[in-house]
């Protein structure tokens, strides 16, 4: 699998307190599959990643939030520096929601922003192999 380039549409996340009901609902819409994130488990997250029926990687997630936070879908730009990007967003009118810039093994480093009109999304740079 190839890397997307830095600005691509990369990854999004439905984040909701009910993962099995959201796995049921769109793997029978869209014929998805669905797999344990080992790091995630390994850190006691519920993380589901998503394939595509015939696709060789995942696309996204389904974020078991244990009612932690608001349901929510997402999106997710991938970009060369998360640090720096916060800091362009916020220059160009945006504002930053969140920095995980440590995450953990094998997890990426992310932000989410939200855009001057206040719309939300992610943004992240992946893991170093």
């Amino acid at each position: 699998m190839t890397t997307p380039a830095p600005g691509t549409l990369a990854w999004f996340e439905v984040g909701t307190s009910d993962p099995d009901g959201a796995q049921k609902f769109y793997g029978s819409l869209f014929d998805w599959s669905f797999d344990a994130d080992g790091p995630a488990a390994a850190g006691g997250m519920d993380y589901r990643n998503i394939k595509a029926s015939g696709a060789d990687a995942p696309m996204g997630g389904i974020f078991g939030t244990r009612g932690q936070v608001p349901d929510h879908a997402v999106f997710y730009i991938l970009v060369a520096d998360v640090e720096a990007t916060c800091a362009d967003a916020e220059q160009l009118g945006g504002s930053v929601v969140s920095k995980h810039l440590e995450p953990g093994p094998g997890a990426p480093a992310f932000a989410y922003l939200r855009d001057p009109s206040g719309n939300q999304f992610g943004i992240f740079t992946p893991p170093a192999t």
